[in-house]
C-alpha cells in the first residue's frame, strides 16, 4: 500500500471524527488518535488534505449538494461525505495527481470502509464532478 493511500485513510479518519465530534483541527492533526507511528510523508499529505478539506468544506459540501442528486446532503452517511469531501479537495486543489487517480482511490476507501453500495455511489459523484468542475475550472 502506497504512502499516499495510508494518507488518504488517516484524512479520512480525521475528517470523520471532524464531522463525528467536532474535534478542533489542531487536535486532529496531531494524530494523537492512532494507534502506532506515521511515517512523515503520509503525515504531511495528511495533514495538507485535512487542513484543506476544512478550509474549503462549505465550497466542497455545494459541490456535493449540488452533485447528489436524488439524496439530501443530510441523509449521506458521514463515512461517504468525508470520501467524497477530500476527493473533490483533491481534484480541485492539488494539480500533481490526476483526477482519475484520486477517483480510484477515493472508490477504494469507500469499499473498504463504506456500505455495500458506497464505491458505486462515490464514483458517480466524483465522475458528474470530474466532467464539469474540472472542465469549467
Amino acid at each position: 500500500m502506497g504512502q499516499r493511500h495510508k494518507a488518504r485513510e488517516h484524512a479520512l479518519q480525521g475528517l470523520y471524527m471532524y464531522e463525528v465530534s467536532k474535534s478542533t483541527v489542531d487536535n486532529i492533526i496531531e494524530f494523537e488518535w492512532l494507534d502506532g507511528e506515521i511515517a512523515e510523508d503520509e503525515e504531511k499529505f495528511a495533514v495538507q488534505l485535512i487542513q484543506g478539506v476544512i478550509k474549503e468544506i462549505e465550497r466542497i459540501d455545494t459541490i456535493i449538494t449540488d452533485y447528489s442528486k436524488n439524496w439530501k446532503f443530510e441523509r449521506i452517511a458521514i463515512i461517504d461525505k468525508s470520501i467524497l469531501r477530500l476527493a473533490i479537495y483533491e481534484m480541485l486543489f492539488i494539480k500533481d495527481i490526476p483526477a482519475i487517480v484520486t477517483i480510484n482511490e477515493c472508490i477504494d476507501l469507500g469499499k473498504t470502509f463504506g456500505g455495500e453500495n458506497s464505491g458505486q455511489f462515490i464514483n458517480g459523484i466524483l465522475d458528474a464532478v470530474k466532467k464539469q468542475e474540472l472542465r469549467e475550472g
